[in-house]
């Protein structure tokens, strides 16, 4: 940019020329009064950046979320004061969980009514302090433009996470002397900046690390790969490969880890912990070597943790030192970028490992499947979950972008859906939030036009986010929404079910509205599907409407008691699992 045709740039239009030096393409956001400077320059400049209105904040949030998840890149999402950002919190709690690079913007009141109870005040950076990497406060309009800097610096740095920066509005409107500020060029980065990026750049593991690791891993006669999200975010999915194979160990995954490793993989045995395939269970409760690789032992995953792993030697591969031994002691460890961990293991481990008898152990384990996983033949019963996902991934196909919300239905898609590639699964893990998905399925159709994307959603959840059906329409950008419509508060229910002796307190959802009719409201398509044939001709005819860009919502019926199994009961050792 050439700087000399303005000397003065206003605080909201260094945002901007901020924001596109990072890359940033897309924002999704809501307007307010404290943000009014900046949303009049976004128009100014609405060639450059593109906005996407959503209808709540809450949800601009998720859709920067799931930009992120899906692309790769950081999702930025803007909100004005007060109540406008405090909407923002879920969602960065939601990222911050998960580790997704997120960007969050909050306009404030100005400088002078700062403390004061003013209008639509509130200390936003000291509400996110817990669920984000770092805030910032920006009061002077010569400070804004290195803060953004190093803001898109700490949110990629090391383990990735959300940040916020919170804009005081006079600073939006103020003038800054940007002579010496070249914008889109590295040369003027701050000390501090500065300081971060060759901070990032050290490695932060030995040779003796290595050597540790390699020789675990060459004296285990049953060893078990537990992957997590965390080969997906540095994007070691082909490493991972890579040293399963070479090693001949199985692998599990968690929630956040599916599509590190092809669920077609004849190593692949499925999800881990308390709705784990029994393969998995089994096997991480029998292996003499847990190689650990991006996942942080979660208790949905470990269950009873004196119990878990319990024939096994822990090595434990992670960027995070702070996961190291936080909830389960391992033998060995090794902290840094999971690509480069991997890649160095395995030129320690030049030859084939064969473990015969380990796999076929394994194999025997992976025919073990709870008898509600079975399809009735001719489709005369209800619905079945499993049917419902396994014929979408069918009909789809491979370039398919799978969202959930949180419940029975993100359990099932866990279980069925086929995936095959890092980055296929976008959904809500380490907080659980309802109302996650259809927030997340805007960013992630905006972030990647050329896939298609289902959402895989309950009653409960869709009523929770369903209004954001309206964006998609606005934006003329075609999603799938199936409901997997049990009428019920499914997950809760089926613990009513199992451990409250069937008092089904608040979780009956016998109400408005139906959702054939609401997505019509919206300018959508709704169909409703009860027996196979209905849905197998509902899920055609949507794809080929969202393929126009329209957005189609099917209710798929299904039994208000199916259950998600296997299922390990609260404090069970993982492989005490209800089948």
């Amino acid at each position: 940019m050439n700087t000399t045709q303005a000397a003065q740039y206003t605080g909201s239009r260094i945002l901007i020329e901020s924001l596109v030096e990072q890359g940033v393409d897309t924002i999704f956001g809501y307007p307010g009064g404290a943000v009014l400077n900046i949303y009049d320059e976004l128009y100014r400049h609405r060639d450059r950046i593109r906005h996407v209105l959503v209808s709540h904040e809450q949800h601009a949030a998720h859709a920067a979320d799931g930009y992120a998840r899906a692309t790769g890149k950081t999702g930025v999402c803007l909100a004005t004061s007060g109540p406008g950002a405090t909407n923002l919190v879920t969602g960065i709690a939601t990222a911050y969980m998960d580790s997704i690079p997120l960007v969050a913007i909050t306009g404030n009141v100005v400088n002078n009514l700062l403390g004061r109870d003013s209008f639509q005040e509130v200390d936003i950076t000291g509400i996110t302090m817990p669920v984000v990497k770092h805030n910032w406060i920006v009061k002077n309009v010569s400070e804004l433009a290195e803060v953004i800097r190093e803001a898109f610096i700490v949110v990629r740095s090391g383990r990735p996470g959300p940040v916020l920066i919170d804009i005081t509005k006079d600073v939006t409107a103020a003038h800054a002397d940007i002579s010496s500020y070249l914008f889109n060029t590295s040369a003027t980065i701050s000390e501090r900046a500065t300081r971060l990026t060759e901070r990032n750049a050290r490695e932060t593991f030995t040779g003796a690390d290595i050597a540790k690791a390699a020789e675990l891993i060459s004296a285990a006669e049953r060893p078990m790969i537990y992957a997590g999200g965390g080969v997906i975010i540095s994007n070691a999915a082909s490493e991972l490969r890579q040293l399963a194979e070479r090693i001949n160990a199985p692998v599990a995954q968690s929630l956040m880890g599916q599509g590190a490793l092809s669920h077609t993989h004849q190593l692949w045995t499925g999800m881990l912990g308390m709705h784990g395939t029994v393969a998995s269970n089994k096997a991480i409760q029998k292996a003499d070597l847990l190689i650990t690789i991006g996942a942080r032992f979660s208790d949905r995953v470990t269950s009873s943790a004196g119990q878990f792993a319990k024939n096994a030697q822990i090595l434990h591969f992670d960027i995070d030192p702070a996961e190291i031994n936080k909830n389960i002691r391992s033998t060995a460890f090794v902290s840094g970028d999971i690509k480069k961990i991997i890649l160095s293991v395995l030129e320690k481990l030049p030859r084939q490992f064969e473990h015969p008898e380990w796999l076929r152990e394994i194999a025997h384990w992976k025919t073990l499947v709870p008898a509600s996983h079975n399809l009735d033949a001719d489709g005369t019963v209800p619905l079945h979950p499993r049917f419902i996902i396994e014929e979408t991934g069918r009909i789809l196909g491979e370039n398919t972008l799978v969202v959930t919300d949180v419940g029975q239905h993100q359990m099932w898609t866990s279980q069925f859906f086929p995936f095959s590639a890092p980055r296929q699964f976008i959904t809500s893990g380490g907080l659980g939030t309802m109302g996650f998905g259809l927030g997340a399925a805007l960013g992630a159709r905006l972030g990647c036009p050329d896939k298609t994307v289902v959402l895989f959603t309950g009653d409960g959840s869709f009523r929770m986010n369903c209004a954001e059906l309206g964006t998609f329409a606005a934006e003329k950008t075609g999603v799938l929404v199936i409901v997997l419509n049990n009428g019920v508060l499914g997950m809760v229910r089926q613990w009513q079910n199992l451990f409250y002796d069937k008092r089904y307190s608040q979780t009956i959802l016998d109400r408005p509205p139906d959702f054939v009719r609401l997505a019509e409201a919206y300018n959508g398509r709704g169909f409703r599907a009860k027996q196979n044939s209905e849905f197998i001709a509902a899920l055609n005819e949507a794809k080929k409407i969202i393929a126009d860009g329209i957005p189609c919502v099917i209710d798929a019926v299904i039994d208000k008691d199916a259950m998600v199994l296997p299922m390990v009961p609260g404090g069970k050792p993982i492989d005490e699992q209800i089948i």
